[in-house]
């Protein structure tokens, strides 16, 4: 069995971690019941670009028992956890992923997924995707777990560049309202807690971007008693976060007060020389969007005069005006490269969106147009039921009387 990890010998550790995530993910253990029923990836390759976590690894596990043969690399150098990988492959999926890759190495990972030419590819961050195209490979359908991912795909379909049909996922209500906001809002100031040990109450904390990310990262601050600033380029959300009780500004504005600035925007060079340059001493840069490119670590080392690691994951730039900077986590995404990524509970309704949606993609690919598709309505309203019946939540259903009401025009004041 081809794979590529750290140390196989970790997988002991590894198991008791996936059994832990699963206890906390009764949706997809369902899901899986019926995956092993009816065997809906029989002969089907699986080629997966995600986060190698214990919840990816539950995921892994429900696509394998559908018949699946699977083949999976890390989603970004930091965020493999070496023990899951080793449990996984105990388990028969094929792992390419070890935390610290190289970029080369990181590569080279996707291509080892590219070269099991998977019929259905699931993605988180579109460079498996990305990868695929280069390379002129046919492929039934895929999926993207990710804003950032969303953003490049579509950029793909517009220039009339995109090869097969993609259901995005990270456009579900039952995904963005849900793990974009609750769980990286908790993950991204557990990755800032882990990696720095600050009080986050009293701290000006600045939240770039108020998207379904920025509002739980800012919502989390708030609840721990930050004093929350918000900057925008959407006049909209700046509104909506204004509305919201928070403070709106420039980032230029807000680069002179700051003490932790997060990005979340899914966008290149927010964060800059320009409001480097407007800081005070001590304070923490980190990021919550995809990539590592939302604070500008060029820029960050051309003013720098020295840098060491002071911590794990923080990184000390001392900047030729004598002033401190830390980065967190290399600038890439704090709550996987300092903590462990969004809570179980979280993403038991994404990764049940990501395997009903393959499933759906192996059934309907052919008659799908090749765009970036919406999760179908009845599967986002599935694992929300099952969510509620997990929970052990009821609600109520229309009357028969109220569901003609909804269908009619005729009935008035």
């Amino acid at each position: 069995m081809p794979y590529k990890i750290k140390d196989p010998n970790l997988s002991d550790k590894g198991e008791l971690d996936i059994s832990w995530a699963s206890s906390r993910m009764p949706v997809l253990n369902l899901i899986r019941k019926e995956f092993e029923k009816e065997k809906p990836f029989r002969s089907i390759v699986i080629g997966a670009c995600l986060h190698v976590t214990k919840e990816t690894a539950v995921l892994m596990l429900t696509l394998k028992a559908g018949g699946a043969e699977i083949y999976l690399a890390g989603s970004n150098p930091l965020s493999t956890q070496d023990h899951v990988a080793a449990a996984l492959v105990k388990n028969g999926i094929n792992v390419f992923a070890w935390r610290k890759e190289t970029e080369e190495e990181y590569y080279w990972c996707i291509d080892k997924v590219i070269e099991a030419r998977p019929d259905i590819t699931l993605d988180d961050g579109a460079d498996l995707t990305a990868e695929i195209h280069k390379k002129g490979l046919k492929v039934k359908g895929g999926t993207e777990e990710t804003t950032t991912g969303v953003i490049r795909l579509r950029a793909l379909e517009r220039n009339g560049e995109l090869k097969y049909p993609i259901i995005s996922v990270n456009d579900a209500y039952t995904k963005f309202m849900f793990d974009n906001r609750y769980g990286t809002g908790q993950s991204t100031i557990d990755g800032i807690l882990r990696a720095t040990s600050v009080l986050i109450t009293g701290k000006k904390f600045v939240v770039c971007g108020y998207g379904w990310v920025g509002r739980g990262i800012a919502m989390r601050a708030k609840g721990m008693g930050a004093d929350v600033i918000v900057t925008e380029v959407d006049p909209i959300k700046a509104l909506e976060a204004a509305m919201d009780g928070y403070r709106v500004m420039s980032l230029r504005e807000a680069a002179r007060i700051g003490d932790i600035f997060v990005t979340a925007t899914g966008d290149i060079n927010v964060i800059r020389r320009e409001h480097f340059e407007l800081m005070k001493d001590g304070a923490i840069l980190a990021n919550s969007g995809h990539f590592n490119v939302e604070i500008s670590i060029k820029d960050l080392e051309n003013l720098s005069v020295n840098k060491r690691e002071i911590r794990e994951n923080v990184q000390e730039y001392t900047l030729k005006n004598g002033n401190r900077l830390y980065l967190l986590g290399e600038g890439r995404l704090v709550n996987l490269a300092c903590a462990e990524g969004h809570p179980s509970e979280v993403m038991d309704l994404s990764f049940s969106l990501q395997a009903l949606s393959a499933r759906y993609l192996v059934e309907q690919s052919e008659k799908l147009d090749i765009k970036v598709h919406k999760v179908p309505y009845e599967i986002d309203k599935r694992v929300a039921e099952l969510k509620l019946k997990s929970l052990g939540i009821e609600i109520d259903k229309l009357t028969e009387e109220q569901e003609q009401y909804l269908r009619s025009w005729t009935l008035g004041t």
